[in-house]
């Protein structure tokens, strides 16, 4: 009986089952804690008031936010050091998040829960959130302006909410100079700067050549004196503000309105109030750059240079892959070498993809880049224009990386239709181009579109070639912006990829930036997610339009 049922096989059924649905459960697993780490990093927590008292040691005050609590054994908890009572089971410690960097070294310290002697919530205690140094906690005392004093205790808060929004709107303006108008100064003086040492190398520095150039350079002069004058009041105005408060151990700091981002007291927020703060922060982190060696602010730049680096792979890849796909498919001769160009295409797909950021940094960087440089921008010898990693040069290394997957897909979908229907195409007069262009291609794409979203599944996950043809820790501009070409595929960009590895393993304060690391994975899943169905939805299209044809 046993054996009967071993050979029909119901068992290795049931095995697969088991082992699928454990994979299902294991991935659903690791999506809920990204998830559930990663979407409540943006909620305002609490912060605590500890009346704290270690053993022979004064009593002090701790402010800050509980992050996490550890429940160690006593046995354990001893053979670390930690003096341990006969009643006591278990060693409880919290972390908390203190802040204040700046005045007291540490972001976040570790407390033992038995020299808890108190802990409450008041509703005064303020979160400044700082674009340096962190987190500041402590109690509001004044706000000031030009060194007078506009608002005090109870009041104070109001006042500050006004002058901080004034202060934010400053900042924004000041950045959008600097960034915008004065970084496209400075863009167009670099370009003449390397069109008059192209002209140098041509010999055709000439009197009206330079009379040209030194034209140009006043006026991009004129504009920048005014656009300095500008920005010289704009600072002089948002530094006029700024706020007083006081440490848990009574000292006074001052912080310039300047510095801030914003102020709020977690402890006397509703829950609207609270999930309006949780939007902001949400859209901040979605639209602003980062701060803080990318532990505070937002990644738009690195979902940026995600999409963009992706889209343009996807451009790059698909061509190529179908056009290989069709010949070994349509027109090669079926035989020894097309077997061994398959076999060779299939082992690519296994290669390690630090072998392809390898190839791609030897050939494309250096071979490919270096020799356009001096064919084509001799000007801007010895720095480097395409001789260096880039944008282009990530995507067609991630289009290599991903082209097996695309000439594997597209030819089976090729196998797949009916060889009566290029005869019936052929017999109707059709060429044999004609017939590919027309009727076969058409009825393939489903699978080309399947072979690409199986690339970009891949492509966009991946970091280690990225990490050796261009991408970086912070780009100071986007690859695409107002100056002409608009599309810069020299230029260096940010990943979400390496964006986590960047903050998970690279950061300096490692507890601060851990919220971060799971917020930023779960927003690369969802760009996956969002790419892959794009991709789908126009796959289940064609696959509709095309089924009757099948038939």
């Amino acid at each position: 009986m046993i054996k009967t049922w071993f050979k029909s096989g119901t068992p290795w059924i049931w095995l697969n089952a088991a082992a699928v649905s454990v994979c299902m459960l294991m991935v659903v697993g690791i999506l809920g804690l990204v998830t559930a780490r990663g979407i409540g990093h943006f909620w305002p927590s609490q912060v605590v008031k500890f009346l704290y008292q270690e053993e022979n040691k004064p009593e002090r005050v701790i402010i800050g936010e509980k992050v996490d609590t550890s429940i160690t054994p006593a046995a354990m908890a001893k053979s670390t050091g930690h003096k341990m009572a006969d009643n006591e089971d278990t060693l409880v410690q919290y972390l908390v998040k203190v802040g204040n960097r700046d005045i007291t070294g540490t972001d976040f310290m570790w407390i033992e829960e038995r020299n808890v002697k108190e802990q409450t919530e008041p509703d005064d205690l303020i979160v400044v959130e700082r674009r340096e140094w962190g987190n500041f906690y402590g109690h509001l005392v004044e706000v000031k302006e030009s060194g007078q004093v506009l608002a005090s205790g109870a009041d104070a808060m109001p006042v500050l909410q006004a002058k901080l929004q004034e202060a934010s709107d400053l900042f924004k303006e000041i950045a959008h100079l600097e960034k915008k108008e004065i970084g496209a100064i400075n863009y167009g003086l670099e370009k003449l700067r390397l069109k008059q040492r192209k002209l140098e190398l041509e010999n055709r520095f000439d009197d009206a050549a330079k009379q040209s150039i030194a034209d140009d350079k006043a006026a991009y002069d004129v504009s920048y004196k005014a656009y300095q004058v500008t920005l010289a009041d704009l600072y002089q105005r948002i530094r006029k503000a700024s706020l007083v408060a006081e440490t848990e151990n009574g000292t006074q700091v001052k912080i310039s309105l300047a510095k801030i981002v914003r102020v709020y007291q977690p402890n006397s927020m509703s829950v609207f109030a609270k999930m309006k703060h949780y939007v902001v922060k949400v859209i901040e982190f979605l639209t602003d750059d980062p701060r803080e060696a990318n532990t505070e602010g937002g990644i738009f730049p690195a979902i940026f240079g995600t999409v963009l680096m992706v889209m343009m792979m996807s451009v790059i890849v698909t061509p190529f892959g179908v056009i290989a796909a069709v010949y070994l498919r349509e027109y090669a001769k079926q035989g020894f070498v097309t077997r061994l160009i398959r076999i060779a295409v299939n082992n690519l797909a296994g290669v390690p993809s630090v072998v392809y950021g390898v190839f791609g940094l030897g050939f494309f960087v250096y071979i490919l880049g270096g020799n356009i440089d001096r064919l084509f921008f001799p000007e801007s010898l010895p720095a480097p224009v395409y001789g260096t990693p880039g944008l282009l040069w990530a995507s067609i290394t991630l289009a290599l990386l991903t082209l097996p997957v695309v000439i594997v897909s597209t030819e089976e979908g090729l196998a797949r239709i009916p060889s009566s229907i290029r005869e019936g195409s052929l017999a109707l007069g059709a060429t044999k181009l004609e017939t590919l262009w027309l009727t076969v291609l058409p009825m393939a794409s489903p699978a080309m579109m399947t072979g690409l979203i199986l690339a970009v599944a891949r492509a966009a996950g991946e970091v280690a070639p990225l990490m050796l043809v261009g991408v970086v820790k912070l780009a100071p501009t986007l690859p695409l912006d107002g100056n002409f070409p608009f599309l810069h595929l020299d230029r260096k960009f940010m990943h979400l990829g390496f964006h986590i590895y960047d903050v998970g393993f690279q950061s300096p304060n490692v507890e601060a930036a851990r919220p971060l690391v799971y917020a930023t994975a779960l927003l690369l899943v969802l760009v996956i997610v969002g790419l892959n169905l794009a991709a789908i939805v126009i796959r289940n299209n064609l696959r509709e339009k095309y089924r009757a044809l099948e038939g």
